[in-house]
């Protein structure tokens, strides 16, 4: 808390707190019916009064200044914040652009290398997988299922065994 805002609150406090007494004196002048004590009474609950409203006034530019200093305690922390994650930001495509450049493997294909790619790609083998004929890839899809057992060998399904499923 500001300490004009403090000092407003706590003397505008401290002056409706002193104002009871002489109030408070007023009111046994007037049953008594003492104008003289009255006036001068009256005197020190205006004196009050006034220096009450004066610490009010204090208190509310001291909530004022106090406002302001926070709207730009927030902007500044607000254009640090922006400024980090720039920086931050400016610093990590650095690390990525590092990265790739490190990271970065070349391919340079020789000119055997371009020929046999050239071969693979004629168009006398077309209906070829991974440059195999078409008539081995079929003999290669035929194969029976295989089981394996627990050692990882290769178990062969007797002969004359017959499965049924029933649903």
């Amino acid at each position: 808390m500001h300490t004009k805002t403090m000092e407003g609150l706590a003397g505008a406090s401290t002056n409706m707190k002193l104002l009871n007494t002489p109030f408070r004196v007023y009111k046994e002048a007037e049953r008594r019916g003492d104008t003289s004590v009255m006036e001068r009474a009256m005197g020190y609950v205006g004196d009050y009064a006034e220096k009450a409203e004066d610490y009010q006034k204090k208190a509310d530019k001291g909530m004022k200044e106090e406002a302001k200093e926070a709207r730009e305690k927030a902007k500044k922390e607000q254009e640090n914040a922006i400024r980090k994650r720039r920086e931050e930001r400016e610093e990590q495509e650095k690390r990525m652009a590092e990265i790739r450049n490190e990271n970065a493997d070349t391919v340079s294909i020789s000119e055997s290398g371009k020929a046999a790619s050239d071969e693979k790609s004629a168009p006398d083998q077309t209906g070829t997988d991974n440059g195999m004929p078409a008539e081995e890839t079929a003999e290669a899809v035929k194969t029976e299922p295989v089981i394996y057992t627990k050692t990882g060998e290769v178990s062969k399904p007797e002969s004359g065994t017959n499965f049924a499923v029933s649903v």
